[in-house]
């Protein structure tokens, strides 16, 4: 068959005759209960001006610092088609008494209208790569039907943006849901109203806002109550925490799937071996209500915790009728996200004479568990030396001192040999480090504790990486070691990185 033979006989799909523009003005007037300026179309959303795209409806919100009405002028001036605004305006707009509510109800509107199968994605850890992974293995199976909530779009504003920019013709959506507090899962999950709910893993993330990680999971648990009628709430089942987590599912979900590689796991772990290039080959079982099968399959992405990761998008995957085939190529393929396992090569001289030392950049959040995950995937990658720049750990409460003490256990296992710490909350670990084997521990690691970013990349210049070094860059995103990894990188090719954020 000839590529135009493939294209005439390629099936026709009822919505096929949606329109292709995201919202007429007369959609969204319908949506928000405010009155048009006249007739329009637009193909996205933006409530950044700096982020408008020509052919955007721009949300002017209002907020306690800032009025999106005082950058109209700007939204405009970089090809806005419309905005959405709560006084009338010289350009094409819809009028209504608040943008935040109109915002919210645009969600509603394009969550109702959609014929589609809808995951929404939580967890202490590894939502955001759970999200990705799930978009591109659903997209490649789906025609580039896929949505998804792009970067961290996570919060009260993040989701119903997220839903407002969903096509119409949409088969999938994706939407990561995070929380800092307790109930504010539970609004956000009743706007996404998700057929399958996935919570990554429960760990000490925001813990300062908990009385502990019972607390946590109960908070992230409420992603549960927004599932539609016999939905599936897929739950880790190595966890701690899974009892709770089940009990919880099961008054909400009609299947309750659980991964990992405990024995009862229904998307089971079987075996997992390192792929070249740093990979792995990863074999598991499905039973249940996603089985009996058994997998195999490639992932991309290197570390035991995206073995993992990727047993829950297999589960989610099975449970939303997509394409395991198409699910299993796309992870073979996926590279890093940027600030969250993105691997750079970077030039560097002398060392092994390579010329090149690899730049593993996690720079955009950190939490105990990932802190852990991460440093021991350092641990495995093969290196002359390998160097770890460690930003403080954010929102832990009165268990600060103790959860950055403890890494020093894992920089020593995973064989760091030169550390560079950032922000007064790790005075704590460098004096862990000094402790953990004395004169031995000295000879074997250089350290050094700078105050904040710009004196983190002072000390990295003073002995500057060289030829077969691996060097971890993590924080937490407020740290701002983002910086660092844009210097370093500067002028190089990526090595595969993707623009992402979040906790």
């Amino acid at each position: 068959m000839n590529a135009m033979s493939a294209l005439l006989e390629w099936p026709a799909e009822a919505s096929d005759g949606i329109r292709l523009a995201l919202w007429t003005a007369e959609e969204i007037a319908a949506a928000t209960g405010g009155t048009a300026s006249g007739t329009f179309e637009v193909s996205g959303c933006a409530t950044d001006s700096r982020e408008v795209q020509p052919g955007d409806l721009f949300i002017a919100l209002k907020g306690a610092e800032s009025d999106g009405h005082r950058f109209l002028e700007g939204a405009f001036a970089r090809g806005a088609a419309a905005a959405l605004v709560e006084h009338p305006v010289p350009f094409p707009h819809v009028l209504v008494e608040s943008t935040t509510q109109a915002l919210v109800d645009l969600g509603h509107a394009a969550r109702a209208r959609v014929d589609a199968v809808v995951i929404g994605v939580t967890g202490s850890a590894g939502k955001t790569g759970v999200k990705e992974a799930l978009f591109a293995a659903l997209d490649r199976g789906s025609r580039g039907r896929a949505h998804r909530s792009v970067k961290s779009y996570n919060n009260h504003v993040g989701v119903p943006l997220s839903l407002a920019r969903m096509p119409a013709r949409s088969r999938f959506g994706v939407f990561e849901m995070g929380m800092n507090h307790a109930g504010e899962l539970a609004a956000l999950t009743r706007l996404v109203r998700p057929h399958v709910a996935i919570v990554t893993t429960i760990a000490p993330a925001h813990i300062g806002h908990f009385s502990g990680e019972e607390a946590i999971a109960e908070a992230k648990a409420e992603i549960f109550e927004g599932l539609e009628a016999g939905g599936t709430a897929i739950i880790p089942a190595d966890n701690p925490h899974f009892a709770l987590l089940r009990e919880a599912a099961a008054r909400h979900a009609g299947d309750v799937v659980s991964f990992g590689r405990s024995a009862h796991a229904d998307a089971r772990l079987l075996d997992a071996v390192t792929a070249p290039g740093g990979g792995t080959l990863v074999t598991a079982a499905f039973s249940g209500p996603l089985g009996p099968r058994k997998l195999c399959y490639t992932i991309a992405q290197p570390g035991a915790h995206w073995v993992d990761n990727s047993l829950a998008v297999m589960a989610a995957v099975a449970a939303a009728g997509g394409d395991l085939g198409a699910a299993g190529l796309a992870l073979s393929e996926m590279e890093g996200l940027a600030g969250r396992g993105a691997r750079h090569v970077i030039p560097a001289p002398g060392g092994d004479g390579s010329g090149k030392a690899l730049l593993i950049d996690e720079s955009y959040n950190a939490n105990p568990a990932s802190m852990r995950a991460t440093i021991a995937s350092l641990g495995q990658v093969p290196a002359r030396r390998r160097i770890a720049v460690l930003g403080a750990m954010k929102e832990l409460g009165e268990t600060s001192d103790r959860y950055h003490a403890e890494l020093a256990e894992q920089l020593i296992a995973a064989g760091v040999e030169r550390i560079i710490l950032v922000g007064p909350e790790m005075a704590v670990l460098a004096k862990a480090l000094g402790k953990s084997a004395g004169p031995a521990l000295a000879a074997r690691i250089e350290l050094d504790h700078a105050g904040n970013a710009a004196e983190a990349a002072e000390c990295l210049a003073a002995d500057a990486p060289q030829g077969g070094d691996a060097i971890l860059v993590k924080g937490s995103n407020s740290v701002g070691l983002g910086t660092l990894v844009r210097a370093l990188t500067a002028g190089t090719k990526t090595g595969g990185a993707k623009t992402a954020g979040e906790n």
